[in-house]
């Protein structure tokens, strides 16, 4: 079983298996439709594509954030008609670093599916390794796949106010450094962070090639951001972004580090915003 990363010429090798569902998870927020064309033109064979909004999110409403989690019914039937089983080794890839890709895999975990792994270097990795694209949209025979949610996965605005009142509890925020001290905010309406949440840029999991690092190399960064100040325990971490999806590229990381059991804050700062009670924090 694969359950965090595999290699492009692995994938080669066992994407053939009638047991296995690739998905292209390719997408950009600015230009929603620009995956799913890109998908159309050229992907990796066999595989399905999943669009963020439509399929890894449910309708934004007045107090959400941009991606909502979608409800494990209206999930589990997308999954049903990409033929997902519970012996489907699902891997899911976007462009290069994964940051779109870790939302499926952070979905399938979430409702019980834990044979998912993500694409390392994702669809810009499997072309450099000379392997073939297609054109051909697959045809798969639905099923009928059922969903065992776990709340515990995932945090509210609430919950998150509340632990974060507690020392014992970190928040970590995957958006880059400028749009965490307030200083740009390209997508959402009002910039900064919430208060007490610790920077921890999701691009500090990738090596320049835009490959994960090494789990000893992750730890280390990761065990860095989780501590500064306090001694927090990883069940106890929290992984938050701009609207949910980036954070599952930090707890991807957390996974691949040995340090399981973090949290996803799943509304994130487009649905912290939308309460202008809850407090700002800049710089």
């Amino acid at each position: 079983m694969h359950s965090t990363l595999i290699a492009p010429a692995e994938l080669a090798t066992l994407a053939r298996d009638i047991n296995w569902l690739v998905v292209d998870c390719r997408f950009e927020l600015t230009r929603p439709a620009a995956g799913e064309t890109t998908y159309q033109a050229g992907h990796i064979p066999n595989a399905v594509y999943a669009h963020l909004d439509r399929d890894l999110a449910a309708p934004v409403t007045p107090s959400s954030g941009r991606h909502p989690l979608p409800s494990p019914e209206k999930f589990a039937q997308t999954l049903g008609s990409w033929g997902l089983t519970a012996d489907t080794q699902v891997v899911a890839y976007d462009d290069d670093t994964g940051a779109f890709a870790a939302r499926l895999w952070w979905l399938l975990r979430w409702v019980g599916h834990k044979k998912v792994a993500v694409l390392d270097g994702g669809f810009k990795a499997w072309l450099a390794a000379g392997l073939p694209v297609t054109n051909e949209i697959p045809q798969r025979t639905p099923t009928r796949f059922t969903a065992q949610a776990d709340r515990s996965a995932w945090l509210d605005a609430a919950e998150v106010a509340d632990r974060l009142t507690r020392p014992d509890w970190r928040l970590l925020d995957a958006r880059g450094p400028e749009r965490y001290a307030g200083a740009v905010e390209p997508i959402d309406p009002v910039a900064g962070h919430v208060p007490g949440a610790a920077n921890h840029p999701f691009a500090l999991n990738l090596g320049p090639d835009g490959r994960f690092l090494s789990p000893p190399e992750l730890r280390a960064r990761l065990e860095k951001s989780q501590s500064a100040g306090r001694n927090v325990a990883d069940e106890q971490t929290i992984a938050m972004c701009g609207s949910g999806v980036t954070a599952c590229h930090l707890l991807l990381a957390l996974e691949i580090a040995g340090k399981p059991g973090a949290k996803l804050y799943a509304g994130s700062w487009s649905e912290w915003i939308r309460d202008p009670s809850r407090p700002v924090a800049k710089g």
